[in-house]
């Protein structure tokens, strides 16, 4: 059966599971049981049809028609193993693929019920989910499609034991032509091979108060509140304006970690030069950005994912947020008070002042998969295959990884979800950060040492730069200090 066939059958079934749909999220706080269903695949037959020229050529528009399998790729196994650490993503996907129910495959995948598919649930925040499948992999457990984030992807990307290349599936550039460009970078071997592929964008924003906004920086709408923070330095003079005339009480910014999601992608050298840390102006600049918004009051002293984070959006004691894709229906909702909540429907969003992503999941591939084929189809359902994705960006919803689609589905007006859309006081919420999507850019950037270096380069300076009152130098010391007991690969001789 074609693409465009197999989808028209699926429309119906979506449109049914949209109020399903739980928002997409990788909130920390949230955990799943282990769970795992298998039995025997029934594998569809292939209708071959001659298409009439007009047929084909609506084909051709609609990437996602299955290239061939490599020779060394086994097909025909018994059952079609999937894994994440938790249920947010996996069992959508799956009903996406399979034209069924979203809320019958999640209970059924729970309870085992799923005729050849195991889906195995490890029940954990997402960085805790590589020592788990550190797990599989040595104890030698079958496993086909697993998913990564962005943070650790490169661990199990760069290792040919881990990851399979997918041109070795049949997927390639003519797959996949409206993809963002962030995530290929972030699914690439940094020989750049193409190993993983996300179906989602993450791309951030800055979501805020808009009834706060309006007192305190005299701004009526989105446009004028980017033009009030749309740069670093307007961001810091913002915060003193907002901490000025609230008299101490709302700080600008939820947290130093939201901060840093946002500002570590202006990067635009990479974090290892030569197998050295790269120390440049950037990482002064942010201390020192950081530092200004601490002092002044701009940034609350919070820790993300925890209960004080989310409340200071409904006691005034934060005006704004951070946020991705994903958080919109998740920690940003819940910093309203949910749909009751005292400052639902208060907010607003805006694009910041840079472009940035936050979080994110790539599929990749077991070598030993023993259905390459179940692989490949399964991964162009959620990647390739336009009116799948267009489907699904509504359903969930979701930012989906297409421009095309995403540019389609905002100029439409699209309702993306109706909950998180009268949060934001009617805004298209995905029309604010397709701009930032687009202006990520990650080419050369990204080393397989990039999550430690950004969580040791964060620490050192909210401890030393921050709370300890120490120089840069000595802030910078006690970063490479952290660094080298924890990458001991690196060239750590002096010069």
């Amino acid at each position: 059966m074609n693409t465009l066939k197999r989808t028209l059958a699926l429309v119906a079934t979506l449109a049914m599971a949209a109020t399903a749909f739980a928002s997409c999220g990788e909130d920390e706080k949230d955990s799943s049981s282990e769970n795992s269903s298998s039995s025997t695949v029934e594998e569809s037959s292939e209708e071959t049809t001659e298409e009439s020229s007009e047929e084909a050529t609506e084909e051709s528009s609609e990437a996602g028609t299955p290239g061939e399998l490599d020779a060394s790729v086994v097909t025909g196994g018994d059952t079609f193993t999937v894994a994440a650490w938790n249920a947010d993503d996996v069992p959508a996907l799956l009903a996406q693929w399979k034209g069924e129910d979203y809320e019958t495959m999640k209970a059924d995948l729970a309870e085992g019920k799923v005729e050849g598919i195991d889906f195995i649930n490890f029940g954990v925040g997402g960085g805790e989910a590589s020592e788990k499948y550190d797990q599989l992999f040595d104890g030698g457990k079958d496993l086909d499609v697993y998913f990564v984030e962005a943070d650790w992807a490169l661990k199990y990307i760069n290792d040919d034991e881990k990851t399979l290349p997918l041109e070795k599936l049949g997927i390639t550039d003519a797959d996949l032509p409206n993809i963002f460009s962030f995530t290929d970078e972030i699914g690439k071997t940094s020989d750049g091979v193409r190993k993983g592929v996300s179906w989602q964008c993450a791309a951030g924003g800055f979501g805020y108060r808009a009834d706060l906004a309006k007192d305190y920086l005299g701004v009526e709408d989105s446009a004028a509140m980017q033009e009030a923070i749309g740069s670093w330095d307007k961001f810091v003079e913002a915060a003193k304006t907002v901490n000025e005339k609230s008299s101490g009480k709302t700080a600008l910014c939820d947290t130093l970690g939201g901060l840093w999601q946002a500002y570590a992608c202006g990067r635009t050298t990479p974090w290892v030069v030569d197998e050295k840390v790269n120390v440049d102006d950037f990482c002064q600049n942010f201390a020192d950005t950081a530092k200004a918004l601490w002092d002044c009051g701009g940034i609350t002293k919070n820790s993300q994912w925890t209960d004080e984070w989310t409340a200071a959006g409904t006691n005034d004691s934060c005006m704004g947020y951070f946020v991705s894709t994903w958080g919109f229906g998740g920690f940003f909702l819940d910093a309203a008070g949910g749909e009751e909540g005292a400052t639902y429907g208060k907010w607003a969003v805006c694009e910041g002042p840079q472009p940035f992503y936050w979080g994110g999941t790539w599929m990749v591939v077991n070598p030993k998969t023993d259905n390459g084929d179940l692989a490949r189809d399964f991964i162009l359902s959620a990647t390739s295959d336009e009116a799948q994705m267009s489907e699904y960006a509504t359903a969930k919803p979701e930012f989906v990884n297409n421009s095309k689609v995403m540019e389609d589905l905002i100029s439409g007006d699209t309702v993306f979800n109706e909950k998180i859309t009268k949060n934001l006081g009617g805004q298209n919420f995905y029309a604010e950060l397709a701009d930032n999507a687009k202006g990520i850019d990650f080419k050369g950037l990204i080393t397989e040492h990039d999550a430690t270096i950004k969580a040791d380069f964060i620490k050192a300076v909210k401890e030393q730069y921050l709370e300890g009152g120490a120089d840069w130098d000595t802030t910078v010391d006690e970063f490479l200090n952290l660094v080298a007991e924890h990458i001991t690969s690196l060239d750590w001789e002096e010069e």
